[in-house]
């Protein structure tokens, strides 16, 4: 006797839960690239000084040539 996973993994048809992933995974890569460079821009570009000074000391932590 099968589960209910073995059973709906049997139904599906070949390669639709890898095609899922995949677009799963590139919306999460996409929405992370998304929120980041918005966290360098807003940041980065901000009128606040400590702020910028924040980003400014953490890029140059990591080696991001910025300027």
């Amino acid at each position: 006797m099968k589960s209910k996973s073995q059973a709906a993994a049997v139904a599906l048809p070949a390669g639709t839960a890898g095609a899922s992933a995949l677009v799963r995974f590139r919306a999460q890569c996409a929405a992370a690239f998304l929120i980041g460079a918005g966290l360098v821009f807003m940041v980065g570009f901000a009128h606040s000084e400590v702020m910028h000074n924040a980003a400014h000391d953490t890029r140059h932590s990591l080696a991001f040539p910025c300027h």
